[in-house]
């Protein structure tokens, strides 16, 4: 009997160590805490590359019309599309990769938005340039509270 409530014991034991432990590497996490801003930011950035995948094809269409005026930032909005997507994984994934994703997408997006800031008459390269500012700051944000933890 007595080596019965000694193994009970030892179980409990066992298990509150396990459970602690678990908690102290859940703390240690760059996520804790944030996780709806990683969520928040994963959706911008998808929005972001939603937009920009939007106007590649219509700066796509004008290269082939002739105005060879929209190439650079067709070319901007597929990177950015495609950096903004990798970066809406990541932080979907809660990754350790966040923070340099962020600061990257940041870049991108920074560099796409002033392309298509050039050609905003078209209501196409506005909406991108304006979901791109957004995307930009989000990122920023993202990456200094994760860093800053």
């Amino acid at each position: 009997m007595t080596r019965l409530y000694a193994l009970a014991a030892f179980a409990v034991l066992s298990s509150a160590i396990g459970w602690t432990a678990l908690a102290s590497r859940a703390a240690d996490k760059p996520a804790a805490g944030h996780e709806k801003h990683y969520d928040a930011c994963a959706k911008e950035c998808a929005n972001c590359q939603l937009q920009c995948d939007a106007c590649f094809k219509f700066c796509f269409t004008k290269v082939g019309d002739g105005q060879k005026e929209h190439a650079r930032p067709a070319q901007l909005c597929t990177d950015c599309a495609d950096c903004c997507k990798l970066c809406a994984t990541i932080c979907a994934r809660q990754s350790s990769f966040c923070p340099g994703a962020c600061e990257f997408c940041a870049k991108c997006c920074d560099d796409c938005a002033a392309a298509c800031e050039k050609g905003a008459d078209a209501p196409e390269m506005k909406a991108c340039a304006e979901s791109c500012k957004k995307c930009a700051a989000s990122c920023r944000e993202m990456a200094k509270m994760i860093v800053s933890k």
